[in-house]
């Protein structure tokens, strides 16, 4: 794929305009006695790419987990796009989302995870097309049209027709890049895509997120230990600590001038 290459109209995202795209409203997420998410609040403007670090089981990757809807908030509130995402007003109350209401929301989320989770038994072009024809309805022939120009994007046109069985992980991790991509969510949640992947794969798989970065529209939320990538892409960088985040600011500031001692510690021991 050219560095200099650009979305076709297939594979663009909605515009956005800059509005508050995610809010947490004071989100507290336990596991038993352990307290992951401590009364968190923070919020992601659509088009903004931003980028979560801090150390393992400071709550990063159950952020993504809670806008996926993979498990719940004990206390507090979520809103995508303005409408609650576990939650929904009946009778003036707000009260626990049913199946319907969450589906509807988490439509405009998609995600990548560490593991590629491709269906073994499909082809790369099924395994793209699957959702955007079962989910959003598309006829076969639109969600092909949008799977190739996709898979252009991503540069594994000429896989098309291989089991995932075939590809390498890295291919595999593009795959399912794209088939994230093929539901035209409003923001994409990506959560350390690159670490189950051999060293000599994950460059690959950076360079095709960055070209998605540069030139798409699409809000980014990431989850990521390659500080170099989160240097490249991010418009905000949110340290996180304990369940809380404890500096928020641009690549610049938080790289270069962190305010905050256990920013600094975190930063010299993975930089």
């Amino acid at each position: 794929m050219s560095a200099d290459s650009t979305p076709s109209k297939e594979t663009s995202n909605p515009a956005v305009d800059g509005s508050e795209l995610i809010r947490f409203d004071n989100v507290t997420k336990r596991f038993g006695s352990n307290v992951v998410l401590d009364k968190l609040d923070f919020s992601v403007a659509s088009g903004k790419h931003v980028t979560l670090i801090g150390p393992s089981g400071s709550g990063k990757t159950t952020i993504l987990r809670l806008l996926m809807t993979l498990v719940k908030p004990d206390e507090g509130t979520i809103k995508v796009s303005g409408e609650y995402l576990s939650h929904e007003e009946r009778n003036g109350k707000l009260v626990p989302a049913g199946e319907k209401h969450i589906r509807e929301v988490r439509k405009n989320i998609g995600m990548v995870f560490q593991q590629f989770n491709l269906f073994p038994n499909m082809k790369v072009l099924r395994n793209i097309t699957e959702a955007p024809v079962t989910v959003l309805g598309l006829s076969k022939d639109e969600a092909d049209e949008r799977a190739r120009g996709l898979l252009e994007m991503v540069g594994l046109t000429e896989h098309i027709d291989k089991y995932p069985s075939q590809l390498s992980g890295g291919q595999q991790q593009r795959v399912a890049i794209a088939r994230a991509l093929a539901m035209r969510p409003q923001v994409l949640l990506l959560d350390e895509v690159t670490s189950a992947l051999d060293p000599e794969l994950v460059a690959g798989v950076l360079d095709v997120l960055r070209d998605i970065a540069r030139t798409t529209d699409i809000t980014m939320l990431c989850v990521t230990h390659e500080m170099n990538f989160a240097r490249d892409i991010s418009d905000q960088v949110l340290m996180f600590d304990s369940g809380r985040v404890i500096e928020s600011g641009s690549p610049e500031k938080i790289f270069n001038d962190p305010e905050k001692d256990r920013t600094r510690e975190f930063l010299s021991a993975v930089l």
